[in-house]
Protein backbone atom coordinates (compact mmCIF):
# COMPACT_ATOMS: atom_id res chain seq x y z
CA UNK A 1 0.00 0.00 0.00
CA UNK A 2 1.48 3.35 -0.93
CA UNK A 3 1.64 6.20 1.52
CA UNK A 4 0.48 9.67 0.45
CA UNK A 5 2.90 12.50 0.76
CA UNK A 6 2.38 14.65 3.87
CA UNK A 7 2.07 17.90 1.94
CA UNK A 8 -1.47 19.02 1.17
CA UNK A 9 -2.32 22.32 -0.49
CA UNK A 10 -5.20 24.50 0.76
CA UNK A 11 -7.24 23.45 -2.27
CA UNK A 12 -6.75 19.78 -1.45
CA UNK A 13 -7.86 20.35 2.13
CA UNK A 14 -10.98 22.05 0.79
CA UNK A 15 -11.72 19.09 -1.50
CA UNK A 16 -11.11 16.55 1.28
CA UNK A 17 -13.23 18.40 3.84
CA UNK A 18 -16.11 18.79 1.42
CA UNK A 19 -16.00 15.07 0.63
CA UNK A 20 -15.95 14.16 4.33
CA UNK A 21 -18.92 16.21 5.43
CA UNK A 22 -20.91 15.97 2.21
CA UNK A 23 -20.81 19.68 1.37
CA UNK A 24 -20.71 20.95 -2.19
CA UNK A 25 -17.35 22.29 -3.31
CA UNK A 26 -16.95 26.00 -3.89
CA UNK A 27 -16.98 27.19 -7.47
CA UNK A 28 -13.31 28.17 -7.32
CA UNK A 29 -12.20 24.76 -6.05
CA UNK A 30 -14.32 22.88 -8.57
CA UNK A 31 -13.23 25.10 -11.45
CA UNK A 32 -9.56 24.25 -10.94
CA UNK A 33 -9.99 20.52 -10.25
CA UNK A 34 -10.16 18.10 -13.17
CA UNK A 35 -11.45 14.61 -12.44
CA UNK A 36 -10.83 11.96 -15.10
CA UNK A 37 -12.43 8.53 -15.02
CA UNK A 38 -9.88 6.14 -16.51
CA UNK A 39 -10.18 2.44 -17.22
CA UNK A 40 -6.75 1.59 -15.84
CA UNK A 41 -3.90 3.47 -14.22
CA UNK A 42 -0.17 3.15 -13.64
CA UNK A 43 1.41 -0.01 -12.27
CA UNK A 44 3.99 2.01 -10.36
CA UNK A 45 5.10 5.62 -10.25
CA UNK A 46 8.50 4.63 -11.64
CA UNK A 47 8.13 5.53 -15.35
CA UNK A 48 10.75 2.97 -16.34
CA UNK A 49 8.97 0.03 -14.71
CA UNK A 50 6.75 -1.03 -17.62
CA UNK A 51 5.96 -0.09 -21.22
CA UNK A 52 2.20 -0.56 -20.78
CA UNK A 53 0.30 2.28 -22.44
CA UNK A 54 -1.90 3.21 -19.48
CA UNK A 55 1.23 3.37 -17.30
CA UNK A 56 3.01 5.76 -19.65
CA UNK A 57 -0.15 7.82 -20.13
CA UNK A 58 -0.45 8.55 -16.42
CA UNK A 59 3.22 9.34 -15.89
CA UNK A 60 3.49 11.75 -18.83
CA UNK A 61 1.96 14.25 -16.44
CA UNK A 62 4.86 14.01 -13.99
CA UNK A 63 7.86 13.14 -16.16
CA UNK A 64 8.88 14.70 -19.45
CA UNK A 65 10.50 12.90 -22.37
CA UNK A 66 13.30 14.02 -24.68
CA UNK A 67 10.99 14.04 -27.71
CA UNK A 68 7.21 14.22 -27.74
CA UNK A 69 4.58 12.48 -29.80
CA UNK A 70 1.91 14.93 -30.95
CA UNK A 71 -1.78 14.12 -31.17
CA UNK A 72 -1.25 12.65 -34.68
CA UNK A 73 2.10 11.04 -33.72
CA UNK A 74 4.11 13.90 -35.21
CA UNK A 75 7.45 14.13 -33.41
CA UNK A 76 7.98 17.37 -31.49
CA UNK A 77 10.67 18.90 -29.25
CA UNK A 78 10.28 18.38 -25.51
CA UNK A 79 13.25 18.29 -23.16
CA UNK A 80 15.36 18.13 -26.31
CA UNK A 81 15.07 21.27 -28.41
CA UNK A 82 16.80 19.75 -31.43
CA UNK A 83 18.57 16.61 -32.59
CA UNK A 84 20.65 15.47 -35.53
CA UNK A 85 22.81 12.55 -36.61
CA UNK A 86 26.36 13.94 -36.62
CA UNK A 87 27.80 10.54 -37.59
CA UNK A 88 26.10 7.36 -38.83
CA UNK A 89 26.04 6.01 -35.27
CA UNK A 90 26.04 9.20 -33.21
CA UNK A 91 23.06 11.45 -32.49
CA UNK A 92 23.46 14.86 -30.89
CA UNK A 93 20.63 16.16 -28.70
CA UNK A 94 20.53 19.79 -27.64
CA UNK A 95 18.60 20.12 -24.39
CA UNK A 96 16.12 22.78 -23.33
CA UNK A 97 17.69 25.37 -21.01
CA UNK A 98 16.11 26.66 -17.82
CA UNK A 99 14.09 23.50 -17.05
CA UNK A 100 13.50 22.79 -13.36
CA UNK A 101 12.65 19.59 -11.58
CA UNK A 102 9.76 19.68 -9.11
CA UNK A 103 12.24 20.00 -6.24
CA UNK A 104 13.76 23.12 -7.82
CA UNK A 105 16.95 21.47 -9.10
CA UNK A 106 18.16 22.03 -12.67
CA UNK A 107 17.60 19.57 -15.48
CA UNK A 108 20.89 18.76 -17.23
CA UNK A 109 22.54 16.21 -19.50
CA UNK A 110 23.46 14.20 -16.42
CA UNK A 111 19.77 13.37 -15.87
CA UNK A 112 19.47 12.15 -19.47
CA UNK A 113 22.48 9.87 -19.15
CA UNK A 114 21.26 8.56 -15.80
CA UNK A 115 17.73 7.87 -17.07
CA UNK A 116 18.92 5.93 -20.12
CA UNK A 117 21.36 3.85 -18.13
CA UNK A 118 18.91 2.94 -15.34
CA UNK A 119 16.23 1.49 -17.63
CA UNK A 120 17.85 -1.95 -18.12
CA UNK A 121 18.37 -2.14 -14.35
CA UNK A 122 14.79 -1.48 -13.23
CA UNK A 123 12.52 -2.44 -16.17
CA UNK A 124 9.75 -4.80 -15.07
CA UNK A 125 7.30 -7.24 -16.70
CA UNK A 126 6.63 -5.29 -19.90
CA UNK A 127 10.17 -4.03 -20.46
CA UNK A 128 10.88 -0.40 -21.34
CA UNK A 129 14.25 -1.48 -22.72
CA UNK A 130 12.74 -1.34 -26.24
CA UNK A 131 13.08 2.45 -26.12
CA UNK A 132 16.85 2.45 -25.49
CA UNK A 133 17.90 -0.84 -27.10
CA UNK A 134 19.90 0.95 -29.82
CA UNK A 135 21.89 2.99 -27.29
CA UNK A 136 25.48 1.86 -26.82
CA UNK A 137 26.82 4.82 -24.85
CA UNK A 138 25.76 8.27 -23.62
CA UNK A 139 28.39 10.99 -23.68
CA UNK A 140 27.89 14.31 -21.90
CA UNK A 141 29.34 17.09 -24.05
CA UNK A 142 28.20 19.94 -21.81
CA UNK A 143 25.28 20.47 -19.38
CA UNK A 144 22.85 20.94 -22.28
CA UNK A 145 24.32 18.63 -24.94
CA UNK A 146 24.47 14.84 -25.11
CA UNK A 147 25.84 12.53 -27.76
CA UNK A 148 24.04 9.20 -28.04
CA UNK A 149 26.28 6.52 -29.51
CA UNK A 150 24.23 3.73 -31.07
CA UNK A 151 25.02 0.17 -32.12
CA UNK A 152 24.95 1.21 -35.79
CA UNK A 153 22.91 3.71 -37.81
CA UNK A 154 19.67 4.33 -35.90
CA UNK A 155 17.29 6.46 -37.97
CA UNK A 156 14.41 6.00 -35.52
CA UNK A 157 16.21 6.95 -32.32
CA UNK A 158 14.36 10.29 -31.86
CA UNK A 159 11.06 8.40 -32.30
CA UNK A 160 12.08 5.80 -29.71
CA UNK A 161 12.74 8.60 -27.25
CA UNK A 162 9.07 9.66 -27.08
CA UNK A 163 8.87 7.12 -24.22
CA UNK A 164 12.25 7.96 -22.69
CA UNK A 165 11.07 9.47 -19.41
CA UNK A 166 13.65 11.63 -17.63
CA UNK A 167 13.97 11.21 -13.88
CA UNK A 168 16.14 13.17 -11.47
CA UNK A 169 19.54 11.56 -11.11
CA UNK A 170 19.69 12.92 -7.58
CA UNK A 171 16.26 11.71 -6.44
CA UNK A 172 16.59 8.24 -8.01
CA UNK A 173 20.27 7.62 -7.28
CA UNK A 174 21.18 4.12 -6.13
CA UNK A 175 17.74 2.57 -6.59
CA UNK A 176 17.49 -1.05 -7.70
CA UNK A 177 14.73 -3.23 -9.11
CA UNK A 178 13.96 -4.30 -5.53
CA UNK A 179 13.47 -0.84 -4.00
CA UNK A 180 12.78 1.55 -6.90
CA UNK A 181 9.01 1.11 -6.93
CA UNK A 182 8.67 1.89 -3.24
CA UNK A 183 10.83 5.01 -3.55
CA UNK A 184 8.73 6.31 -6.45
CA UNK A 185 5.35 5.22 -5.10
CA UNK A 186 5.85 7.06 -1.81
CA UNK A 187 6.93 10.18 -3.69
CA UNK A 188 10.54 10.24 -2.53
CA UNK A 189 11.92 9.64 -6.03
CA UNK A 190 8.89 10.85 -8.01
CA UNK A 191 10.58 14.09 -9.02
CA UNK A 192 10.02 15.01 -12.66
CA UNK A 193 9.99 18.10 -14.86
CA UNK A 194 6.42 17.60 -16.14
CA UNK A 195 3.48 20.03 -15.84
CA UNK A 196 2.12 18.23 -12.77
CA UNK A 197 3.68 17.14 -9.50
CA UNK A 198 2.99 13.79 -7.88
CA UNK A 199 0.89 14.04 -4.70
CA UNK A 200 -0.30 10.50 -3.96
CA UNK A 201 -1.28 7.22 -5.52
CA UNK A 202 -3.54 4.47 -4.31
CA UNK A 203 -3.16 1.45 -6.63
CA UNK A 204 -6.34 0.50 -8.50
CA UNK A 205 -8.02 3.60 -7.08
CA UNK A 206 -6.70 7.09 -7.65
CA UNK A 207 -3.69 9.12 -8.74
CA UNK A 208 -3.58 12.68 -7.41
CA UNK A 209 -1.55 15.36 -9.19
CA UNK A 210 -0.94 19.04 -8.52
CA UNK A 211 0.01 21.72 -11.03
CA UNK A 212 3.74 22.58 -11.13
CA UNK A 213 3.87 26.33 -11.44
CA UNK A 214 7.59 26.20 -12.25
CA UNK A 215 6.93 24.21 -15.43
CA UNK A 216 8.90 25.38 -18.45
CA UNK A 217 5.93 25.17 -20.83
CA UNK A 218 2.44 26.59 -21.02
CA UNK A 219 0.72 26.96 -17.67
CA UNK A 220 -1.99 24.39 -17.12
CA UNK A 221 -5.54 25.55 -16.21
CA UNK A 222 -6.04 22.78 -13.64
CA UNK A 223 -4.68 23.26 -10.13
CA UNK A 224 -5.51 19.67 -9.27
CA UNK A 225 -5.96 16.54 -11.40
CA UNK A 226 -7.58 13.38 -10.05
CA UNK A 227 -7.29 10.25 -12.19
CA UNK A 228 -9.86 7.78 -10.84
CA UNK A 229 -9.55 4.15 -11.88
CA UNK A 230 -12.97 2.85 -12.87
CA UNK A 231 -12.37 -0.39 -14.80
CA UNK A 232 -16.08 -1.22 -14.98
CA UNK A 233 -17.53 0.48 -18.06
CA UNK A 234 -21.00 0.90 -16.56
CA UNK A 235 -19.53 2.47 -13.42
CA UNK A 236 -17.54 4.99 -15.48
CA UNK A 237 -20.64 6.01 -17.40
CA UNK A 238 -22.73 6.23 -14.23
CA UNK A 239 -20.21 8.47 -12.49
CA UNK A 240 -20.07 10.74 -15.53
CA UNK A 241 -23.85 11.07 -15.65
CA UNK A 242 -23.92 11.77 -11.89
CA UNK A 243 -21.33 14.52 -12.28
CA UNK A 244 -18.75 12.69 -10.16
CA UNK A 245 -16.16 12.85 -12.95
CA UNK A 246 -15.63 15.49 -15.63
CA UNK A 247 -14.58 13.18 -18.43
CA UNK A 248 -14.31 9.44 -19.02
CA UNK A 249 -11.99 7.55 -21.34
CA UNK A 250 -12.98 4.64 -23.55
CA UNK A 251 -16.68 5.25 -23.36
CA UNK A 252 -18.34 1.91 -24.23
CA UNK A 253 -19.40 1.79 -27.87
CA UNK A 254 -22.86 0.58 -26.83
CA UNK A 255 -23.35 3.73 -24.74
CA UNK A 256 -22.04 6.26 -27.27
CA UNK A 257 -25.42 6.92 -28.99
CA UNK A 258 -27.13 7.51 -25.62
CA UNK A 259 -24.32 9.71 -24.36
CA UNK A 260 -24.50 11.81 -27.52
CA UNK A 261 -28.20 12.45 -26.92
CA UNK A 262 -27.58 13.70 -23.36
CA UNK A 263 -27.78 17.51 -23.47
CA UNK A 264 -25.29 17.82 -20.58
CA UNK A 265 -22.60 15.76 -22.29
CA UNK A 266 -20.43 15.75 -25.39
CA UNK A 267 -18.64 12.83 -27.04
CA UNK A 268 -15.38 12.85 -29.01
CA UNK A 269 -14.23 9.86 -31.09
CA UNK A 270 -11.09 8.98 -33.04
CA UNK A 271 -9.52 6.07 -34.94
CA UNK A 272 -6.43 5.00 -33.00
CA UNK A 273 -3.15 3.29 -33.92
CA UNK A 274 -3.93 0.34 -31.65
CA UNK A 275 -4.57 -3.02 -33.29
CA UNK A 276 -5.99 -6.06 -31.54
CA UNK A 277 -3.86 -9.01 -32.56
CA UNK A 278 -3.75 -12.70 -31.64
CA UNK A 279 -0.42 -14.37 -31.01
CA UNK A 280 -0.08 -18.10 -31.72
CA UNK A 281 2.37 -20.28 -29.84
CA UNK A 282 5.08 -21.74 -32.09
CA UNK A 283 6.96 -23.67 -29.41
CA UNK A 284 7.26 -27.45 -29.52
CA UNK A 285 5.45 -27.82 -26.23
CA UNK A 286 2.55 -25.47 -25.76
CA UNK A 287 1.14 -25.20 -22.23
CA UNK A 288 -2.57 -24.71 -22.94
CA UNK A 289 -3.38 -26.95 -25.91
CA UNK A 290 -4.73 -30.50 -25.72
CA UNK A 291 -7.05 -32.92 -27.41
CA UNK A 292 -10.70 -32.34 -26.60
CA UNK A 293 -10.64 -35.10 -23.98
CA UNK A 294 -7.73 -33.35 -22.25
CA UNK A 295 -5.06 -35.77 -23.42
CA UNK A 296 -1.75 -34.56 -24.82
CA UNK A 297 -1.38 -34.03 -28.55
CA UNK A 298 1.65 -35.50 -30.35
CA UNK A 299 2.68 -32.00 -31.48
CA UNK A 300 1.65 -28.38 -31.16
CA UNK A 301 -1.02 -27.82 -33.88
CA UNK A 302 -0.26 -24.09 -34.05
CA UNK A 303 3.10 -24.92 -35.64
CA UNK A 304 1.16 -26.04 -38.71
CA UNK A 305 0.67 -23.20 -41.23
CA UNK A 306 -2.66 -24.74 -42.30
CA UNK A 307 -4.02 -24.53 -38.75
CA UNK A 308 -2.94 -20.91 -38.42
CA UNK A 309 -4.60 -20.08 -41.74
CA UNK A 310 -7.77 -21.90 -40.67
CA UNK A 311 -7.95 -19.82 -37.49
CA UNK A 312 -7.42 -16.68 -39.57
CA UNK A 313 -10.22 -17.63 -41.97
CA UNK A 314 -12.61 -18.45 -39.12
CA UNK A 315 -12.49 -14.87 -37.83
CA UNK A 316 -15.12 -12.52 -39.24
CA UNK A 317 -13.50 -9.13 -38.73
CA UNK A 318 -16.33 -6.95 -40.13
CA UNK A 319 -18.74 -8.72 -37.78
CA UNK A 320 -16.43 -8.06 -34.82
CA UNK A 321 -16.36 -4.37 -35.69
CA UNK A 322 -20.10 -4.17 -36.11
CA UNK A 323 -21.18 -6.33 -33.18
CA UNK A 324 -18.39 -6.53 -30.58
CA UNK A 325 -17.17 -2.96 -31.17
CA UNK A 326 -20.56 -1.57 -32.27
CA UNK A 327 -18.93 0.23 -35.18
CA UNK A 328 -16.10 1.81 -33.17
CA UNK A 329 -13.14 0.43 -35.12
CA UNK A 330 -12.10 -1.04 -38.47
CA UNK A 331 -11.03 -4.50 -39.72
CA UNK A 332 -7.24 -4.89 -39.80
CA UNK A 333 -5.10 -6.89 -42.23
CA UNK A 334 -1.71 -5.92 -40.74
CA UNK A 335 -0.19 -5.31 -37.34
CA UNK A 336 -0.05 -1.59 -38.16
CA UNK A 337 -2.72 0.84 -39.35
CA UNK A 338 -2.72 2.45 -42.83
CA UNK A 339 -1.26 5.75 -41.62
CA UNK A 340 1.89 4.06 -40.28
CA UNK A 341 5.08 4.18 -42.36
CA UNK A 342 5.81 0.71 -43.72
CA UNK A 343 2.14 -0.31 -44.08
CA UNK A 344 1.84 -2.64 -47.09
CA UNK A 345 -0.81 -1.21 -49.39
CA UNK A 346 -0.90 -4.30 -51.63
CA UNK A 347 -2.18 -6.74 -48.99
CA UNK A 348 -5.90 -7.54 -49.48
CA UNK A 349 -8.58 -7.28 -46.78
CA UNK A 350 -9.01 -10.43 -44.70
CA UNK A 351 -12.31 -12.18 -45.31
CA UNK A 352 -13.80 -15.15 -43.44
CA UNK A 353 -14.14 -18.47 -45.25
CA UNK A 354 -15.50 -21.23 -43.00
CA UNK A 355 -15.58 -23.88 -45.69
CA UNK A 356 -11.91 -23.41 -46.51
CA UNK A 357 -11.02 -23.17 -42.81
CA UNK A 358 -12.67 -26.54 -42.08
CA UNK A 359 -10.91 -28.10 -45.07
CA UNK A 360 -7.53 -26.82 -43.86
CA UNK A 361 -8.16 -28.24 -40.38
CA UNK A 362 -8.93 -31.61 -41.92
CA UNK A 363 -5.83 -31.51 -44.14
CA UNK A 364 -3.70 -30.67 -41.10
CA UNK A 365 -5.01 -33.76 -39.29
CA UNK A 366 -7.48 -32.06 -36.95
CA UNK A 367 -10.90 -32.72 -38.49
CA UNK A 368 -12.48 -32.59 -35.02
CA UNK A 369 -10.33 -29.72 -33.80
CA UNK A 370 -8.65 -29.51 -30.41
CA UNK A 371 -8.95 -27.63 -27.13
CA UNK A 372 -7.08 -24.43 -26.25
CA UNK A 373 -7.20 -21.68 -23.66
CA UNK A 374 -7.48 -18.20 -25.17
CA UNK A 375 -6.34 -15.35 -22.92
CA UNK A 376 -7.02 -11.65 -23.48
CA UNK A 377 -7.28 -8.41 -21.53
CA UNK A 378 -10.58 -7.11 -20.21
CA UNK A 379 -9.59 -3.65 -19.00
CA UNK A 380 -7.06 -2.18 -21.38
CA UNK A 381 -8.63 -1.16 -24.69
CA UNK A 382 -12.26 -0.59 -25.69
CA UNK A 383 -14.05 -3.83 -26.51
CA UNK A 384 -11.20 -6.19 -25.59
CA UNK A 385 -13.44 -8.50 -23.58
CA UNK A 386 -16.22 -8.49 -26.17
CA UNK A 387 -13.84 -9.09 -29.09
CA UNK A 388 -12.04 -11.91 -27.29
CA UNK A 389 -15.27 -13.63 -26.32
CA UNK A 390 -16.62 -13.34 -29.86
CA UNK A 391 -13.45 -14.82 -31.37
CA UNK A 392 -13.77 -17.81 -29.05
CA UNK A 393 -17.25 -18.42 -30.45
CA UNK A 394 -16.03 -18.05 -34.03
CA UNK A 395 -13.29 -20.65 -33.56
CA UNK A 396 -15.85 -23.12 -32.24
CA UNK A 397 -17.34 -23.16 -35.76
CA UNK A 398 -14.23 -24.97 -37.06
CA UNK A 399 -14.08 -27.43 -34.18
CA UNK A 400 -11.67 -25.61 -31.88
CA UNK A 401 -12.96 -25.73 -28.31
CA UNK A 402 -11.87 -22.48 -26.68
CA UNK A 403 -11.70 -21.64 -23.01
CA UNK A 404 -12.08 -17.85 -23.07
CA UNK A 405 -9.92 -16.37 -20.33
CA UNK A 406 -10.47 -12.61 -19.94
CA UNK A 407 -8.26 -11.01 -17.31
CA UNK A 408 -6.95 -7.63 -16.14
CA UNK A 409 -3.88 -6.31 -17.92
CA UNK A 410 -1.93 -6.36 -14.65
CA UNK A 411 -2.38 -10.14 -14.60
CA UNK A 412 -2.25 -10.77 -18.34
CA UNK A 413 1.02 -9.06 -19.27
CA UNK A 414 3.31 -10.65 -16.65
CA UNK A 415 1.87 -14.08 -17.46
CA UNK A 416 2.29 -13.42 -21.17
CA UNK A 417 5.92 -12.40 -20.66
CA UNK A 418 6.51 -15.65 -18.77
CA UNK A 419 5.26 -17.58 -21.80
CA UNK A 420 2.25 -19.10 -20.05
CA UNK A 421 -0.20 -18.74 -22.96
CA UNK A 422 -0.80 -20.77 -26.11
CA UNK A 423 -3.25 -18.36 -27.71
CA UNK A 424 -3.58 -14.76 -26.59
CA UNK A 425 -4.88 -11.40 -27.74
CA UNK A 426 -3.96 -7.90 -26.72
CA UNK A 427 -3.69 -4.48 -28.30
CA UNK A 428 -0.46 -3.02 -29.65
CA UNK A 429 -0.06 0.55 -30.84
CA UNK A 430 2.66 1.66 -33.23
CA UNK A 431 3.37 4.73 -31.16
CA UNK A 432 6.43 5.94 -33.07
CA UNK A 433 4.58 6.19 -36.39
CA UNK A 434 6.77 3.59 -38.16
CA UNK A 435 6.25 -0.17 -38.48
CA UNK A 436 9.77 -1.05 -37.32
CA UNK A 437 8.74 -0.27 -33.74
CA UNK A 438 6.11 -3.02 -33.87
CA UNK A 439 7.83 -5.57 -36.10
CA UNK A 440 11.14 -5.45 -34.24
CA UNK A 441 9.35 -5.95 -30.93
CA UNK A 442 6.75 -8.63 -31.61
CA UNK A 443 7.73 -10.73 -34.66
CA UNK A 444 11.52 -10.54 -34.91
CA UNK A 445 12.96 -13.65 -33.28
CA UNK A 446 13.66 -13.20 -29.60
CA UNK A 447 17.32 -12.20 -29.58
CA UNK A 448 18.55 -10.61 -26.33
CA UNK A 449 22.02 -10.09 -27.81
CA UNK A 450 20.54 -7.89 -30.55
CA UNK A 451 17.89 -6.48 -28.19
CA UNK A 452 15.18 -7.49 -30.64
CA UNK A 453 12.00 -9.51 -30.32
CA UNK A 454 11.53 -8.65 -26.65
CA UNK A 455 7.77 -9.28 -26.92
CA UNK A 456 8.07 -12.39 -29.09
CA UNK A 457 7.97 -15.01 -26.36
CA UNK A 458 6.23 -17.81 -28.25
CA UNK A 459 9.07 -19.14 -30.38
CA UNK A 460 8.42 -17.68 -33.84
CA UNK A 461 11.52 -17.37 -36.06
CA UNK A 462 11.95 -16.39 -39.68
CA UNK A 463 15.47 -15.52 -40.88
CA UNK A 464 14.24 -13.60 -43.95
CA UNK A 465 11.90 -11.49 -41.82
CA UNK A 466 14.63 -10.85 -39.24
CA UNK A 467 16.98 -9.57 -41.94
CA UNK A 468 14.37 -7.20 -43.39
CA UNK A 469 13.66 -5.77 -39.94
CA UNK A 470 17.35 -5.40 -39.11
CA UNK A 471 18.12 -3.80 -42.48
CA UNK A 472 15.25 -1.35 -42.04
CA UNK A 473 16.54 -0.41 -38.59
CA UNK A 474 19.80 0.97 -40.05
CA UNK A 475 18.53 2.28 -43.39
CA UNK A 476 18.74 6.08 -43.32
CA UNK A 477 16.89 6.52 -46.65
CA UNK A 478 13.22 6.83 -45.73
CA UNK A 479 11.79 5.41 -48.97
CA UNK A 480 14.07 2.36 -48.87
CA UNK A 481 13.30 1.84 -45.19
CA UNK A 482 9.56 1.89 -45.81
CA UNK A 483 9.94 -0.62 -48.65
CA UNK A 484 11.82 -3.03 -46.37
CA UNK A 485 9.12 -2.70 -43.73
CA UNK A 486 6.39 -3.25 -46.32
CA UNK A 487 8.09 -6.50 -47.36
CA UNK A 488 8.31 -7.53 -43.73
CA UNK A 489 4.58 -6.95 -43.24
CA UNK A 490 3.91 -9.20 -46.25
CA UNK A 491 5.88 -12.05 -44.63
CA UNK A 492 3.98 -11.65 -41.37
CA UNK A 493 0.72 -11.83 -43.32
CA UNK A 494 1.85 -15.08 -44.98
CA UNK A 495 3.35 -16.79 -41.89
CA UNK A 496 0.63 -15.69 -39.45
CA UNK A 497 2.59 -15.79 -36.16
CA UNK A 498 0.21 -13.04 -35.13
CA UNK A 499 -3.19 -12.34 -36.59
CA UNK A 500 -4.30 -8.71 -36.88
CA UNK A 501 -7.95 -8.47 -35.90
CA UNK A 502 -9.14 -4.88 -35.90
CA UNK A 503 -7.97 -1.33 -35.44
CA UNK A 504 -9.45 0.12 -32.27
CA UNK A 505 -11.61 3.22 -32.28
CA UNK A 506 -12.02 5.14 -29.05
CA UNK A 507 -14.51 7.56 -27.52
CA UNK A 508 -14.38 10.10 -24.72
CA UNK A 509 -17.50 11.49 -23.03
CA UNK A 510 -17.42 14.65 -20.94
CA UNK A 511 -19.37 17.34 -19.13
CA UNK A 512 -20.27 19.82 -21.87
CA UNK A 513 -20.28 22.83 -19.54
CA UNK A 514 -16.87 22.10 -18.06
CA UNK A 515 -14.35 20.53 -20.42
CA UNK A 516 -13.26 19.95 -24.02
CA UNK A 517 -10.60 17.55 -25.26
CA UNK A 518 -8.20 17.23 -28.18
CA UNK A 519 -8.24 13.45 -28.87
CA UNK A 520 -5.01 11.64 -29.65
CA UNK A 521 -4.59 8.70 -32.04
CA UNK A 522 -2.52 6.87 -29.40
CA UNK A 523 -5.54 7.13 -27.05
CA UNK A 524 -3.54 8.88 -24.33
CA UNK A 525 -5.85 10.96 -22.15
CA UNK A 526 -3.75 13.81 -20.83
CA UNK A 527 -4.85 16.69 -18.65
CA UNK A 528 -2.68 18.83 -20.93
CA UNK A 529 -5.11 18.14 -23.80
CA UNK A 530 -8.22 18.87 -21.71
CA UNK A 531 -9.24 22.51 -21.42
CA UNK A 532 -12.08 24.29 -19.63
CA UNK A 533 -15.15 24.71 -21.80
CA UNK A 534 -15.67 28.27 -22.98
Amino acid sequence: MTKPLPHRSPLWRTVALAALIGLPLSGAAMAQTLTIGVRAGPESIDPHFTATGTHAEALKHVFDTLTWSGDKLQIEPRLALSWKAIEPAVWEFKLRPGVKFHDGSDFTAEDVKFSIERIPVVAGPNPTTIYVRRVKEVKIVDPLTVHIVTDGPAPNLPNDFIRLFIVSHKAAAGLTKDNANDAFNTGKAAIGTGPYKFVSWTPKDQLVLERFDGYWGEKEPWQRVLRKELPNDAARVAQLKAGQVDIIVRAPASDVPTLKRDAKLTVATIDTVYVFNMELDMRDKSPQISAKDGSALPKNPLQDAKVREAIDLAIDRPALVEIAMEGLGAPANQLVTPDIAGFNKSLPPLKPDLAKAKKLMEEAGYPNGFKVSFSFTNDRLPGDRQVGTSIAQMLARIGIEVNANAQPGAVFFPARTRGEFSLAMSGWGTLTGEANYTLSSVVHSNDPAKKLGAFNVLGYKNAELDKLIEDAAIEMDEAKRNDLLSQANAIVAKDRPRLPILAVGSAWAMQKAKVTIRPRVDEDTLAMDIKPAK
